[in-house]
């Protein structure tokens, strides 16, 4: 079974993939994305690896379409790309060298642009599933990417959201929240010229950051060339703080939010770098529970100036307090 189907109580598309059920365990001394592996070449920096076992396909299996008037299904089609950050097992995204950071973000913005531009796939969702609390199996360096023939739910909230605040305010609610960290300051973890890091006063996770650009850009494809080596610079520079909060290599979920790529107009929004790390503390994870997952109510057990603080302690120790 490969396709989507319908929530009609919560408006929105849910992907089925039971073959995804049948994905082989990856032995303990084998990794599929190391050179030597058939599945890479023998040597690479950077590159895109198309999903042994995608939720969604250019060309997904037929489905049969559901005769009900409440429920209805469409096919998978789509994208979902991993994206190789190095060749190196032992590395993370922290660990690169500026040179192979700059390829990497000229890889995701390549592939925004080409499966953006693929009939049927409305959004293009980059992200980074980092660690085993996440879920992830491979812990080689890597992220994926999924082109969906839709906009998800919740980017269709923050939408809604900004479109509604510009047309009340004639301003965008993205620039409006970065102007009032700057102002308060007190959640601000790190910042170069182009970017701003800072734990968002409604955080939901300890340790979640948002990750902004001080101009308005509306997908990652917009950056100038300056801006791309300092999102570089920003990206490996919360990564290396997060790993120095424990005694231990820190889990994460990035997730880059863009406008979507159906061809109407979202200049009311801003790109932005989510992430969403699960750990409340060394040996405890924050798990979502009856409250998060059932009624979307999240609680934050730690104080989002706090947790901001204790990441700019850590970064001035690593990069200094400029």
């Amino acid at each position: 079974m490969h396709e989507l189907r319908w929530n009609p109580v919560l408006k929105w598309w849910v992907m089925v993939s039971s073959e995804r059920q049948n994905r082989p365990l990856t032995p303990v001394d084998h990794c599929p994305f190391c050179p030597g592996s058939p599945k890479v070449p023998a040597s690479y920096d950077v590159m895109a690896y198309t999903n042994d076992w995608p939720m969604l396909a250019p060309v997904p299996p037929q489905i049969e379409p559901l005769s009900s008037a409440l429920y209805k299904n469409r096919s998978s089609v789509g994208r979902c790309e991993v994206i190789l950050y190095s060749s190196d097992h032992n590395k993370t995204l922290g660990d690169l060298s500026p040179e192979s950071i700059a390829r990497l973000i000229d890889l995701w913005i390549a592939k925004y642009r080409e499966i953006g531009s693929m009939e049927g796939v409305d959004y293009v969702f980059i992200f980074e599933n980092k660690g085993k609390e996440i879920g992830a199996t491979i812990i080689h360096p890597h992220g994926q990417i999924y082109g969906f023939p839709f906009i998800p739910k919740k980017i269709e909230l923050e939408l809604a959201a900004c479109k509604e605040f510009y047309e009340k305010e004639h301003k965008n609610l993205y620039r409006e929240m970065l102007r009032e960290e700057l102002r308060a300051g007190s959640r601000i973890v790190d910042e170069n010229e182009a970017f701003v890091t800072f734990v968002p006063y409604f955080a939901e996770y300890p340790y979640q950051v948002y990750l902004m650009p001080r101009e308005h850009r509306l997908s990652i494809d917009e950056l100038s060339d300056s801006e791309k080596r300092l999102l570089g610079s920003a990206l490996t520079r919360i990564v290396n703080i997060y790993d120095h909060v424990f005694t231990r290599d820190f889990p994460y979920m990035m997730c880059f939010n863009q406008k979507p790529c159906d061809g109407n107009d979202y200049d009311f929004y801003q790109f932005h770098i989510e992430f969403f790390p699960p750990l409340r503390n060394e040996k405890t994870q924050k798990f979502n529970a009856s409250s998060e997952t059932g009624a979307w109510v999240h609680g934050n057990p730690s104080s989002p100036e706090e947790k901001a603080r204790e990441l700019r302690t850590i970064k001035e120790r690593l990069y200094g307090a400029a």
